[in-house]
């Protein structure tokens, strides 16, 4: 880009002057429409768990999950994204209590769409919360088979749609997935259900907390390598998120987020779709270790840590700040 006008006839800070200035010329805003929450249900009753290496985040039980949304909703937060916590005693390697039409899923979804029919509900689909390896998919010969494991997906993705969520999210990165699923969907007369692929999905050292918060860390066999995208690549994104924009996904992510912005941007501007971004766990857990010792400003921290998701060209940011970055914004 070529430069436009000289010092000291062009003073660029002169439109930094003051609030007003700066409201008007801003290239980029964060609004509450931009905010999707991820929240943890689990079994039983009367129970609100804190998670350790997430200050601040907490399973919840169905009978308090109305209660624990209501603030949500009284924001006007758009969406929420789903993951439940499955007991160990009903997990098996073959993840089959994704299909179970009660699971704690699809309970949650059918609850939260009779007390919040105006949230939209996005369900995540793959194995690890149901699996007792802690493995997105099923596991033959030690490793993590693509085509068997695409059969039990689209099912779970039936399933949890036939229960009330909006929106598919599969979040496995098993080959051909998403025209697999799309097709399901489609035959069970499910045509109005988006999916929201997680093409470019990294198998990142930042997912850490949220295994905790699942259960599923702890009992993760090797890793997951194989199926995720190797850190190093960025041209293999655009690979991946053209597969499944032609395999029929309304919406694409990006996870992790803050330390895949160029991902993002590069996303952005190649297909100019829907692309959201996940601020995950451990880049949660960071920014709230450096509030909670006093090194970072809390509300200007939280901002602007999303402002930079709109920067790059998210649509929007799933992210466990949504409440509070929603007050901050109502707020002004």
């Amino acid at each position: 880009m070529t430069p436009i006008g000289s010092y000291p006839q062009t003073r660029l800070r002169r439109n930094r002057r003051d609030i007003f200035t700066r409201r008007l010329v801003a290239e980029h805003r964060l609004s509450i429409d931009d905010l999707i929450w991820p929240i943890f249900v689990t079994e039983g009753e009367g129970r609100v768990e804190p998670i350790a290496s997430m200050p601040g985040v907490n399973r919840v039980s169905l009978d308090r999950l109305e209660a624990h949304v209501a603030e949500a909703a009284d924001l006007g937060i758009p969406a929420l994204a789903l993951f439940p916590v499955t007991p160990t005693d009903i997990r098996d390697a073959g993840g089959t209590e994704a299909l179970n039409p009660d699971n704690l899923m699809c309970r949650a979804a059918r609850l939260l769409k009779q007390a919040y029919p105006q949230i939209g509900l996005i369900g995540d689909v793959a194995l690890d919360p149901y699996t007792d390896h802690g493995h997105d998919g099923l596991i033959e010969n030690d490793y993590v088979v693509n085509d068997a494991s695409v059969e039990v997906l689209k099912r779970q993705a039936v399933n949890q749609a036939a229960a009330g969520i909006d929106v598919i999210a599969p979040s496995d990165m098993m080959d051909g997935r998403i025209g697999a699923i799309r097709a399901a969907l489609d035959e069970a007369g499910l045509v109005d259900t988006r999916i929201m692929s997680y093409a470019a999905k990294y198998a990142s050292a930042f997912y850490g907390p949220f295994r905790d918060a699942l259960g599923s860390g702890a009992r993760l066999t090797g890793d997951k390598k194989t199926y995720q995208m190797d850190p190093a690549n960025t041209d293999e994104a655009l690979r991946e998120t053209a597969l499944d924009l032609a395999e029929g996904a309304d919406m694409v992510m990006v996870k992790p987020g803050m330390p895949y912005l160029d991902i993002v941007r590069r996303v952005h501007e190649r297909f100019a779709v829907p692309t959201f971004a996940y601020q995950v766990s451990g880049e949660y857990a960071m920014l709230m270790g450096a509030i909670n010792n006093g090194w970072l400003d809390r509300d200007r921290t939280i901002l602007e840590s999303l402002l930079a998701f709109k920067r790059a060209g998210a649509s929007g940011v799933l992210t466990y700040f949504a409440p509070e970055a929603a007050r901050l914004l109502r707020n002004g």
